[in-house]
This record gives structure tokens, C-alpha cells and sequence, in this order.
């Protein structure tokens, strides 16, 4: 398993668009530099008032399919 580590800040405006079905897909630059792209589904639980803001971890299995995604508290 790998872990990434990525910073993200979707304001609440701008997730709507992923909210209603306009963009599928958020790609984030990880923290050693690789592009990701994970379903905006996934962010769901992490939507404030605000919108999406905080630095994230993100598990993927050996295939590459995501395990789990967690705001990272250190």
C-alpha cells in the first residue's frame, strides 16, 4: 500500500460544480510531486460551509485503487 499526502481547497461555489455532476473528478498535485485524481465523490464527507479545506492522506492498494481518504491531523 502507498500513502499520499496532498493540500486542497475547493471553495463551497466551486464544488458545486463537482456536486452537480459537472466535473466527475478532482486532480491534486501530492506532496512528492505526483498528480492524482480521485472522484469528487470522495470529498463529500469533508464539505463545510466553507467548502473543502485541509491537508489530506490518501491509501491505495498495490492496484492503485483507493482505500481510504482521511484528513490528516499532523
Amino acid at each position: 500500500m502507498q500513502r499520499f499526502y496532498f493540500s486542497l481547497e475547493i471553495t463551497a461555489s466551486e464544488y458545486l460544480r463537482y456536486y452537480r455532476g459537472a466535473a466527475a473528478r478532482v486532480v491534486v498535485r501530492a506532496q512528492d510531486g505526483r498528480s492524482l485524481s480521485l472522484p469528487a465523490s470522495n470529498l463529500r464527507r469533508f464539505v463545510a460551509a466553507d467548502g473543502v479545506r485541509g491537508r489530506f492522506r490518501l491509501t491505495v492498494d498495490d492496484d492503485n485503487r483507493m482505500v481510504s481518504l482521511e484528513r490528516d491531523q499532523t
